[in-house]
């Protein structure tokens, strides 16, 4: 709303649950510095895709690529139903997947969030959806060697700590690139 009323101009940083823009940006950068293309990569969304505002600015950004997408959560927790279309819209095959474990080996880069305890009613319902994708160096025994691991951070439960140390865990990095291009953005709207 503030977009409409502002006489300068503004970056939206995030929406509440709606869309986060600077983040697809940098994730899509991260991509193509990672992976050297975003073109004809498979890429898996896994955890709370429906209050997961990076997952829905990703997914929409990523209509401009050759992409795959496929979508693993929680049934409560599924990508919205705009994002899906708008997607679809795109031509953009997307797939959803019950188990991480089966749409694991096919894909070129995991995107990983966390489960959102704020955005659940209580706990009982946040512990029933927690602990039902966790990445770890086991799970990453299935997936490709030449693949990445992203995360808009921070983490909670949903990437164990020991993956930290596998070349295709590329998170840290991730939050770097953020820096850049963030730095960039502002660069551009001040003229710069």
């Amino acid at each position: 709303r503030a977009a409409n009323h502002c006489r300068k101009p503004l970056i939206n940083a995030g929406d509440g649950v709606g869309e986060h823009p600077t983040q697809a940006l940098l994730d899509v950068f991260t991509i193509r510095e990672e992976i050297g293309t975003v073109n004809g990569l498979t890429i898996t969304m896994v955890g709370d895709l429906k209050h997961g505002r990076t997952v829905h600015s990703l997914a929409r950004l990523l209509t401009l690529y050759n992409v795959q997408l496929r979508y693993v959560s929680p049934p409560e927790l599924g990508i919205p139903m705009d994002v899906i279309q708008f997607v679809a819209s795109k031509g953009i095959p997307q797939e959803r997947f019950q188990s991480l474990e089966a749409a694991l080996p096919e894909t070129d880069v995991l995107y990983v969030t966390r489960i959102q305890r704020e955005r659940f009613n209580s706990q009982e319902e946040y512990d029933k959806a927690c602990g039902l994708f966790i990445v770890t160096p086991q799970l990453m025994t299935r997936a490709k060697r030449k693949m990445v691991v992203m995360h808009p951070l921070p983490r909670v439960f949903e990437i164990s700590p020991e993956l930290d140390s596998d070349p295709r865990a590329a998170y840290f990095r991730q939050a770097e690139c953020g820096m850049y291009v963030r730095m960039a953005l502002l660069a551009m709207v001040l003229g710069k």
